[in-house]
Parts: C-alpha cells; structure tokens; sequence
C-alpha cells in the first residue's frame, strides 16, 4: 500500500567524532543554530524551533569517517525555499572557507554540494515549480539528469547573506549508499510504501511519496555488496520520515510488519532497520 503522500523527511542524526568542531561548522558554513547542547548532543535548526540535524558524539568521539565503500549516508539534503535563499546559503559556505564538492542542475532542482568535518555529504539545494520539471522518460515518473550548474547565476540571485540560516529551510531527502540497489527498493517500495520515481538503470534508484522528486535516494556507486561501517565511526545514526497523522503512521508500521520487518515503538515513534541496517524512525507530524 502506498506510503501517505503528505509524508516528508524530518531530522537526519548524523555521528561526528568532535562535536564543537561540527557544531561549529553547521553553524558556520550552514548557518544553523544550536536548539541545545550536552551530553555530546547538538540539535542544530534553521529556524530556532525544529531540529534538521541532530550531531551525535556519544559513541563515535575521537572515532574515523566512514571508510568509503561502507554503506550508509551518500548526503543529507538541505532544501532551501528559493533560488535566493540557495545563492545566500552558497556565498555563506564560501565565506566560511569551507570548500565545495560540486555543482548540478538536475533538471528539478539545482544543487550544490559539501561535506562536513566527518567526511558526511550534504546537498544544499532549491526546487524547481513542478510546472516546470520536464516530461520523464518512458518507464520514469519523474525526468532527473545530472547537468554542470553556473553557480555564478546562483551567487548573482543572493543579497547580502544574513547572520543564520532562511528560517524556511528544511530537510528535502536523504540519499543512502547500499550493498544491492533491488533489495533496498523491495523495502523502499514494496514495504514502506514509497514510490520508485526514477531509476538510473542498477546504480541508483529515487523514491517518494506524493509526486515528489524524491524523499530517498539509493545507490550502489561505491558501496555495492559492502558493509556497514565500523563501530564508532562517525556517518549516519538514523534519519526520520514524518507522516501526517497516527492514523498513516499506524498504517505504515502494519505494512511493514506484515512485510516481515521487524518495528519497535516507543513513545509514538517506530524504529526499522532497511536491509542494511540503516536505521530510520517513523513518526506524525
């Protein structure tokens, strides 16, 4: 049964090895504010009230990055309000000193890409109108590429850069590596209820709910038939999908037990691990 197509992703957990100097640089280059900190947490917002990225150094202190073929986070994805706010969120990763990864139009979206001081991606990124994403190709329902991006139109589109984040800011999807592309859209799909919006033959695969581009991203580039990673290193301790009520949620976790999966709850939050073992939460908005 097909996911709730008002369900959008929620906070991403990432483990670092030094909090300050995450902390630091998600506030710095990203412009997010710490929500709270101790106990080797930070919950870092854009708008002073939700979480986007939870910093995590309980277990992975003093720890490695994720060695590359492991599976795991490929990048979290910080979508921004408008190609404005995109051009000021770039000339703030550039004022920063942090260095950038890349650039793409990808026909729906453009987007730019970092990594933080761990070695974990990020995308920051703003949505085309839907009205203006192309017709995808035959098979596809939705048309994604990968084209070169003038970051120079980008940074033009920016005023000055404020002192935080657009408070509009929020997580757009999350883009995993895997150890075999079919098995995690069995889950994906067939379990979670997620639909296969595109597929880049049996490297990548991008699912969503409710017609979007994509919610979560999957892909094999580096890690096919590879491991998780070792004990406390840092890269992703799990990341949320929130659905809009209890009743959707309820009916999510019903599918996905009766898919075979195991679904721990606690506090009106379900916990599932994908093939993997990459662990997401489930939880109303």
């Amino acid at each position: 049964m097909p996911i709730d197509p008002g369900t959008h992703v929620g906070p991403v957990a990432l483990r670092v090895t030094d909090l300050d100097r995450s902390r630091d640089f998600y506030s710095d280059a990203l412009g997010l504010q710490a929500l709270d900190g101790g106990d080797g947490v930070a919950r870092m917002s854009a708008d002073g009230d939700r979480a986007l990225v939870e910093l995590d150094a309980r277990e992975s202190a003093g720890g490695a990055p994720a060695p590359p073929r492991a599976t795991g986070l490929f990048h979290l994805a910080l979508l921004y309000p408008s190609r404005a706010a995109l051009g000021r969120g770039v000339q703030r990763v550039l004022d920063a000193g942090a260095g950038l990864d890349g650039a793409s139009d990808h026909l729906v979206s453009e987007a730019v890409y970092l990594h933080d001081p761990d070695g974990n991606g990020i995308e920051i990124y703003h949505d085309r109108p839907r009205e203006q994403w192309p017709p995808p190709a035959p098979g596809q329902s939705v048309a994604i590429d990968t084209i070169p991006l003038d970051l120079g139109e980008i940074l033009a589109e920016a005023a000055e850069t404020n002192g935080g984040a657009d408070p509009g800011t929020v997580m757009g999807h999350v883009h995993l590596k895997v150890s075999d592309l079919e098995r995690s859209i069995a889950f994906y799909r067939d379990a979670l209820g997620l639909d296969l919006q595109a597929q880049l033959g049996p490297q990548a695969a991008f699912l969503a709910a409710g017609g979007y581009h994509h919610h979560v991203g999957i892909n094999v580039w580096h890690s096919r038939g590879g491991g998780p990673p070792p004990p406390g290193s840092a890269g992703l301790a799990w990341f949320v999908l929130e659905l809009p009520s209890l009743d959707a949620l309820a009916e999510t976790g019903r599918a996905l037990r009766d898919a075979g999966h195991e679904v721990d709850e606690h506090n009106g939050t379900f916990a599932v691990r994908d093939p993997d073992g990459i662990a997401l939460r489930l939880r109303a908005s």
